[in-house]
């Protein structure tokens, strides 16, 4: 492409603004409704250490799945619809009204907008409705999925985590959505999108450049990974290996042999390792590794949901959790587009430890 890149660092300091509710809330919302419903309210607020995360699950047993509104794509849709300089989108595949709405609102207001999507969905009519209005979007154009779900607003803030903006995906499925407000840590995402969009590089291809690896919001490290450039898997290793006491991990797809080693390994020092996998990817992905962890002793379940159980977190120690699109497999670390990071936090941790609860409750135990 003839664009040029920007500086991605301009921006950053003069934006330099740390404020955002901390929110826990098991939501659902979606669509075009003619009178939007209201955001869903936090259900706990950060100490005045630094308010600038919030956290959003899906919640497909709720009343929200029902009416289709309530939903983590609301208040998405409405920070891209307060958005004042720029939105960059990475996802999979978008068939939401209500963010696909909220993107030609703010490209109509003046804000740059900028859209990457998997190419395999980039013929569906949302998609083709941002490029009617004049919204830029890019596909892959290649055999490894852009399994990306992000989006930086400002550069001043990131959303992402397991949610591809489809209407499955937020009142079906089971997913997560974390919204965190971090110069550093949109510049990482800014160079990532951009590495996309503006140089036309994707999977093996694409350099290892992430300006802040690992970075300090608060007193809250954040490491930040992108695949296949950065090695997720060696991080996310490094990051299972330091458990003491406890490994708890929501997994749609668990296929790399690597990851579940050291998951058997610590379970077998000591460690509680418990889990909840998709079902129907059990069922059909060859390789698959809980067939394994149940002969190792793990308390591996299969998901409750009869949709899908999308969601990709590791919880270590209720200390520290990684989220992402990152699924554990070898395509997420070698052929795909995907984004990881890994958050060490306690509260944050632990919003994640109560979703994992709540599915592990619901799944059935191993026959």
């Amino acid at each position: 492409m003839s664009l040029t890149r920007r500086s991605t660092s301009q921006l950053f300091h003069r934006c330099l603004i740390i404020a955002a509710l901390v929110a826990a809330s098991l939501a659902c919302q979606v669509s075009t409704p003619p009178n939007p419903a209201p955001s869903p309210k936090p259900a706990e607020t950060r100490p005045a250490a630094g308010n600038w995360f919030s956290v959003y699950f899906t919640d497909p047993d709720g009343p929200s799945s029902q009416n289709l509104r309530g939903g983590p794509d609301r208040p998405l849709a409405d920070a891209i619809q307060n958005a004042r300089l720029s939105v960059d989108v990475a996802v999979l595949q978008l068939n939401l009204w209500s963010v696909r709405d909220a993107l030609i609102s703010a490209h109509r207001q003046g804000v740059r907008v900028r859209v990457v999507v998997e190419s395999d969905y980039i013929d569906t009519s949302e998609i083709q409705q941002l490029i009617e209005a004049g919204i830029p979007v890019l596909g892959d154009r290649r055999e490894g999925l852009m399994h990306n779900k992000f989006v930086v607003i400002d550069r001043l803030e990131v959303w992402t985590g397991s949610m591809n903006f489809t209407l499955s995906e937020s009142y079906r499925n089971n997913n997560t959505l974390i919204r965190l407000r971090s110069p550093e840590l949109a510049e990482n995402y800014t160079v990532e999108f951009e590495e996309m969009f503006l140089d036309d590089q994707f999977g093996p291809g694409s350099p290892a450049n992430t300006p802040h690896p690992s970075l300090v919001v608060g007193n809250t490290r954040i490491e930040t990974c992108f695949s296949p450039d950065d090695g997720c898997t060696a991080r996310l290793l490094r990051a299972i290996a330091s458990a003491q006491h406890s490994l708890a991990f929501l997994a749609y797809s668990f296929t790399s042999d690597e990851l579940a080693d050291v998951l058997i390994e610590r379970s077998a020092a000591g460690v509680r390792v418990e889990g909840v996998m998709e079902s129907s990817q059990v069922e059909t992905n060859l390789g698959s590794d809980y067939r394994r962890f149940l002969s190792a002793g793990l308390d591996v379940r299969l998901d409750a949901n009869p949709k899908q159980m999308h969601e990709k977190v590791m919880v270590i120690d209720e200390q520290v959790v990684a989220l992402g699109s990152f699924n554990f497999t070898f395509s997420a670390e070698a052929r795909n587009d995907e984004n990881l990071l890994i958050i060490y936090d306690p509260q944050i941790a632990a919003l994640y430890q109560a979703e994992f609860a709540r599915l592990f409750q619901q799944a059935a135990p191993a026959r």
